[in-house]
């Protein structure tokens, strides 16, 4: 099936590792010309040479940081101006740190809530206006299963995420006339970096050896194993091709089944 996918230009936030590098990589086999941004400069190098080896579009990385959401304005006309107009976001951001939902200190959650929640919002606002002019355009935000069914290690996650599905779901009906699409990728327990540390500050917090914690984890999926990064690769690239014309407002779910509820 061709994507429709060659030529599009995407933004991929945290496309040096773990999902974000998995949805990067599979827009570029399709054809997209793909910029990958992120803090750490050194792993956005390797990633964006990892991709030019099996690319059929143009790959750049630009550095990003989240946390700065006033300069994220500049940082969309700057992209616009070296890169080209964004076709298609990923809104992909970083994990908050972990622990419960009582007895935190303020500034985490308000910390959060400006590189999770705000900064996605200022981004897509940037890039919203070209998007609805060329009639054409790709938002995809990447959350987690939790918003569905709580992960006790991970309360703020759970907490601002929902805010970002109540945001993408109103955004949806907003710009759907002007052929801009607005969809939520509900990854489960993907093959991370990010996850194998939460097995291990679960371990921790129970005094569990790490391969206890996956053992559990794989027995809680139907599937019996964690997903790939590549399997969220397919899915974020199916909901920004061409056949997903009709797809927007929904929350998807790559979760090998593990949420029980529909």
């Amino acid at each position: 099936m061709d994507l429709g996918l060659a030529g599009k230009r995407a933004l991929v936030l945290g496309g040096n590792r773990g999902i974000g590098l998995g949805i990067a990589r599979v827009l570029a086999d399709e054809g997209a010309d793909v910029l990958i941004a992120a803090r750490d400069m050194e792993r956005l190098a390797a990633a964006a040479t990892e991709l030019r080896a099996t690319a059929r579009g143009k790959i750049a990385s630009a550095e990003i940081d989240l946390q700065q959401s006033a300069g994220l304005a500049g940082f969309a006309e700057e992209i616009t101006k070296s890169f080209g107009p964004i076709d298609i976001l990923i809104n992909n951001t970083g994990g908050p740190p972990y622990g419960g939902a009582s007895n935190r200190p303020l500034n985490e959650w308000r910390d959060s809530f400006d590189e999770m929640v705000v900064s996605i919002i200022a981004l897509t606002d940037a890039l919203l206006p070209g998007m609805r002019a060329r009639r054409w355009g790709r938002i995809v935000t990447v959350i987690s299963s939790g918003v569905m069914q709580p992960i006790p290690i991970l309360a703020i996650s759970n907490s601002l995420r929902a805010a970002v599905v109540g945001w993408s779901k109103t955004l949806s009906s907003e710009v759907a006339a002007d052929g801009v699409t607005v969809n939520i990728l509900v990854p489960g327990r993907i093959d991370t970096e990010r996850v194998r540390l939460t097995d291990t500050a679960v371990a921790e917090k129970e005094g569990l050896p790490i391969d206890k914690i996956q053992a559990r984890s794989f027995a809680a999926i139907p599937l019996g194993r964690y997903g790939s990064t590549a399997e969220m690769g397919a899915a974020a690239a199916f909901i920004c091709s061409t056949q997903a014309s009709y797809m927007t407002g929904t929350m998807v779910r790559i979760d090998g089944g593990i949420v029980r509820s529909w």
